[in-house]
């Protein structure tokens, strides 16, 4: 059997749950691994400014290119889940992946390093919406708190130990081993897949909408692109190739009119993106606080590592191993979120989860040149604390408001903004650090009181935003279950 129209509300019989668990076993494990990879190179910024002879607003390219490719795809991979089975969309992922993995590993200089992390994107951006996807499909709502902490696992805990894993290769062999590790578990992954996965949707068959796609691609890689160009823009040997604004304006316009049309396409059934999942108030405001979470998350994988290494002194290798504790905090509380969710809903858990964040993050911004490395440990151990509360309860939230034809679209749209913010996390963060740096160093003032000074904005910003997560906490419900009474509703 190869095809299998699945509902989520139908009892599975043994064999069903078999075949399930092992598909949606493959699809974490895969996902884990092309997660990774989304932060493997942020100790490794340092490392590869020295050797490739670049400015770290150019090296930041590396993992904000990666964001920025998959929140162009993810939106496609929407329609894609639509329109072909869950085989070939995996193959075609860890396809993708192994071989833009393959291509980092060979490249030369800084142009086809990041060449290479587009390609890697792409088969990323296809892993998350087909797992999301495929979880709300075959996982009934009651036990979906449990898995989607399986999930934050994956999403969450992957880019947080991202690196550490990139500090202990680097400390004992060359920046290219990060890719020629991962290489054969990728392979593997595809083999395996080839192998054992089986097809548990049924598709349809929508229309693409062709113009949607360049509409996408340039509204958000305008805005990203701009954020980023701000810290390089005021460097004293950059010559830009168009005026800051440009970039911003244009990105922000043609967003504008993809929006426009993907409301109009919507009653078609011809979106690229359907947006009438925002309608669901429960939605709105779970996609809203998980794009601050991502900011706040991304912006710390990049900003502190770059404080401990280039401030604090100290290596890659312990960069990394300070990062680990919080990684694995985050790992063990996601399926004891999960459970509590599906017991207590979700307001009770964000809430705290939201006043962590901002309180680490508040905490980050005193950090300086004597700060004890303790309480840096201790305040990237409760951001992770904080953000283990809130992932959990808004992947399911989320997901769990629409109706099932939406699942799909659903996870593309948060799979679309959570990469979106994160970019916009890290060009927002770095260009306020370069900014603040290049300022304190004209004013006359050393280089590493002037990095400290930059790092101190960064955080600060940081800081700021998150108070956004604790005032959109309040506003979290737990959606009703599928065929549920509607009292649940706000029940939570």
């Amino acid at each position: 059997m190869t095809t299998v129209d699945t509902n989520a509300s139908a009892p599975d019989g043994p064999d069903d749950s078999a075949r399930n668990s092992l598909v949606i076993g493959l699809l974490l494990v895969s996902a884990f691994t092309v997660i990774l990879n989304e932060t493997i190179m942020s100790v490794a910024l340092p490392r590869l400014m020295s050797d490739l002879g670049v400015t770290a607003s150019a090296a930041q390219w590396l993992t904000t290119a990666f964001l920025l490719t998959m929140a162009v795809v993810i939106p496609i991979t929407g329609f894609l889940l639509q329109r072909f089975h869950t085989r070939p969309v995996f193959l075609a992922a860890m396809g993708f992946f192994s071989l833009g993995t393959l291509i980092c590993a060979l490249a030369p200089g800084l142009p086809m390093l990041i060449g290479g992390r587009v390609v890697q994107a792409v088969g990323t951006a296809m892993m998350m919406p087909l797992l999301m996807t495929t979880v709300m499909t075959l996982v009934p709502p009651a036990k979906r708190g449990q898995t989607m902490g399986n999930i934050s696992i994956v999403i969450s805990v992957a880019p947080a130990i991202g690196p550490t894993i990139s500090g202990i290769i680097l400390n004992y062999l060359h920046w290219r081993w990060m890719f020629w590790i991962v290489l054969p578990i990728g392979l593997a992954a595809l083999l395996l897949g080839a192998l054992k996965l089986v097809n548990v949707t049924e598709p349809r068959r929508p229309k693409l909408d062709l113009l949607s796609v360049p509409l996408s691609a340039i509204g958000f890689g305008g805005l990203v692109y701009g954020l980023s160009s701000i810290g390089e823009s005021l460097a004293p040997t950059h010559e830009a190739l168009v005026p800051l604004w440009v970039p911003l304006v244009v990105g922000g316009v043609v967003l504008a009119l993809f929006i426009w049309r993907q409301i109009v396409l919507a009653p078609q059934d011809r979106a690229l993106l359907d947006l009438r999942t925002f309608k669901i108030r429960v939605f709105s405001v779970s996609v809203a606080m998980m794009c601050l979470a991502m900011m706040a998350l991304f912006g710390m994988i990049i900003l502190l590592p770059l404080y401990m290494q280039n401030v604090l002194g100290l290596s890659a290798l312990s960069s990394g191993l300070l990062l680990l504790p919080g990684g694995l905090v985050m790992g063990l509380m996601a399926p004891i979120v999960g459970r509590l969710f599906d017991r207590i809903g979700a307001r009770k858990l964000v809430i705290p989860g939201a006043v962590l964040v901002s309180g680490a993050l508040w905490t980050m911004q005193s950090y300086g040149m004597d700060t004890p490395i303790l309480v840096v440990l201790g305040g990237h151990v409760v951001l992770s604390i904080g953000l283990a509360l809130l992932f959990t309860p808004l992947f399911t939230s989320s997901l769990g408001s629409l109706p099932p034809k939406l699942y799909s679209y659903g996870s593309a749209v948060l799979g679309t903004a959570q990469q979106v913010s994160g970019a916009a996390g890290i060009a927002l963060f770095v260009s306020i650090m370069t900014i603040r740096t290049g300022n304190a160093l004209a004013s006359g003032v050393d280089a590493l009181p002037a990095t400290a000074e930059g790092l101190h904005a960064g955080f600060l910003a940081a800081a700021i935003i998150s108070l956004g997560l604790i005032v959109a906490g309040f506003f979290v419900r737990r959606p009703p279950d599928m065929g549920g009474p509607p009292a649940h509703h706000g029940g939570h």
